[in-house]
């Protein structure tokens, strides 16, 4: 069964190409991102893959680890680390998981028998500190990821696990955001002072 909303992500121990890693322990009490691959030496992964090397610090600053995927061993991935090095001006500088027996991508429900039943279709995972899963997102192969946009969805899942409010549309870090409708006019007047009503049921208020 797919992984929903809400489940625990699966702990996993395995090798990636640095060293062997036990999954939750690699977390830690952090928030966590773990991004599949089909194979190695694949075009628009290989994009993927440096853009996130490049993004690697905004990940730090928001507290997150990340992790990839792709079915082959480690050898393989050293290999094409090289290319992305080669092409994408960025070494590899976060861990991929070597999943050829299939354990991770069957325990994420990663493998897409209407697409290939060998091949990992491209998926992400944002995992909480507290192990849950918070956003799942799958991709098909001819569409790299805008990770720009994932980094969007961190800020608004770390805002909104901390404030009673919820981000609008289109959001980004330093807009408006909306008081959650369990949130009496009371409480939003010494929660959220001046905030502004359009509707009832739609309050705005400065992000807190």
């Amino acid at each position: 069964m797919a992984l929903r909303l809400g489940d625990t992500a699966p702990d996993f121990t395995v090798d990636t190409t640095e060293g062997r890693i036990s999954f939750h322990q690699y977390l830690g009490n952090g928030w966590g991102v773990l991004f599949s691959h089909p194979k190695d030496f694949t075009p628009v992964c290989t994009t993927e893959l440096g853009r996130v090397a490049k993004l690697k610090p905004e990940f730090e600053k928001r507290n997150v680890k990340v992790i990839g995927l792709s079915v082959d061993p480690v050898d393989s991935h050293s290999k094409w680390a090289a290319d992305i090095h080669e092409t994408q001006g960025v070494k590899l500088n976060f861990p991929v998981i070597a999943d050829a027996d299939r354990k991770v991508s069957d325990l994420y429900d990663m493998i897409h028998p209407n697409a290939n039943d060998t091949l990992t279709v491209r998926s992400v995972f944002v995992i909480g500190p507290d192990k849950k899963v918070k956003l799942t997102l799958t991709y098909p192969a001819s569409t790299g990821r805008n990770f720009d946009e994932l980094l969007r969805v961190i800020d608004s899942l770390q805002l909104t696990a901390q404030h009673r409010v919820a981000t609008p549309a289109d959001w980004k870090r330093g807009e408006d955001v909306i008081i959650t409708t369990a949130v009496t006019n009371d409480e939003a007047n010494k929660l959220f002072p001046g905030f502004k009503t359009l509707k009832p049921y739609l309050r705005y208020t400065k992000q807190p």
